[in-house]
């Protein structure tokens, strides 16, 4: 499935994740319908610190719906680690990074391959 946008509802929630883990790192799943990321999962037994945040793969949900990961980097560096670009192959084409201090502009979104890749804000 191609995903062309995120949903501005979605959006907020990841970024009020970010602020209220802060000075923890947060990740969770994302799910699409109709090329729109609007959903997310958090996995039970995640992991959390200030440098960083992680899963289980095998208590990932069995879901068609599942597209990607959503983490936050609590330093603000809105780009992928080399933790992250090993993890973002496992999870699903599109993944998306939330920054301190986490406002509208503090946001990417990358493929797989850590290339940052342009999502539509929709709503």
């Amino acid at each position: 499935m191609k995903v062309h946008g995120i949903s501005a509802g979605l959006l907020a929630m990841l970024l009020q994740l970010g602020r209220e883990h802060h000075p923890a790192e947060f990740v969770a799943i994302l799910r699409e319908r109709d090329g729109i990321i609007d959903d997310l999962d958090l996995v039970p037994g995640t992991i959390t610190g200030s440098s960083s945040a992680s899963f289980f793969i095998d208590m990932l949900p069995l879901d068609t719906h599942q597209v990607g990961s959503a983490h936050s980097h609590p330093n603000g560096v809105i780009w992928p680690s080399d933790a992250d670009l090993n993890l973002f192959p496992k999870v699903g084409r599109y993944h998306i990074i939330t920054g301190f201090p986490y406002t509208e502009d503090d946001w990417r979104c990358f493929s797989a391959g850590g290339d940052p890749v342009d999502l539509k804000v929709i709503g």
